[in-house]
């Protein structure tokens, strides 16, 4: 079996003599017997720290459960900082969920939470950083202002949080870079090891901003202030 992996001196193919395994037992034994100089990422080895992503055959997965196979191509992930090899720094994506207040920041002093009320942020709680959404997003790609689809999901995720006593403030922050310039291409959702739908998220977020008064700035431009939503005229 034979994969090509991303150095920094640029891509090397290696020769692997073991059975099925996955990819970052794979980089273990090429660290161990071949290549010592080899750099990854890795933590919990059961898909729960999020440290071992990276894209193989340019996709997003994570090194300790996908599979490798023969010709697999591997390189670490995108619209990030690299620091050696596979290895990236993730802390400008971490930093866009201070940009983006995506915290409880204001506890209602009355509220009550259901068991129901918890199953409706659920899935975004199980967001274990890895970081492959801002790697897939093609948005962040050209725009590295752009909040991004992890921290606009864990925005929604405290939105929709009845004990958030303080919406209004994160539905403003997120309107410049933010929901409006997803393209909603859905390639987020597509790579997230955990089926977080960012797209849905965002979606949601766009209601939430029309009904607080916000509106596409683009839609605005592209008719040049002569319009409404219902066609009328605006003078």
């Amino acid at each position: 079996m034979k994969i090509s992996v991303a150095k920094s001196e640029g891509l090397q193919e290696y020769s692997l003599e073991i059975g099925s395994s996955t990819l970052l037992e794979a980089l273990t034994y090429l660290k161990t017997h071949q290549d010592k100089t080899l750099a990854f990422s890795s933590g919990c080895r059961s898909s729960v720290c999020g440290s071992c992503s990276m894209r193989v055959n340019e996709k997003e997965v994570l090194a300790c459960s996908y599979k490798v196979q023969d010709g697999d191509k591997i390189e670490p992930l995108r619209n990030v900082e690299v620091v050696r090899d596979l290895v990236v720094n993730m802390d400008k994506a971490y930093d866009f969920n201070a940009k983006a207040k995506a915290w409880l920041s204001r506890i209602s002093p009355e509220f009550s939470i259901s068991q129901e009320d918890e199953k409706i942020n659920e899935i975004q709680s199980d967001c274990i950083l890895c970081g492959s959404c801002y790697s897939a997003c093609p948005v962040y790609s050209v725009n590295e202002e752009f909040l991004g689809p992890f921290a606009l999901t864990r925005v929604w995720k405290y939105v929709a949080d009845k004990r958030e006593d303080d919406t209004q403030t994160k539905i403003e922050t997120i309107q410049n870079n933010g929901v409006w310039d997803c393209t909603l291409c859905n390639e987020c959702t597509v790579v997230c090891p955990q089926g977080i739908s960012s797209k849905a998220d965002i979606e949601k977020l766009r209601v939430k901003s029309t009904i607080a008064g916000y509106t596409d700035p683009s839609f605005a431009q592209s008719f040049g202030g002569f319009g409404s939503f219902d066609g009328s005229p605006v003078f």
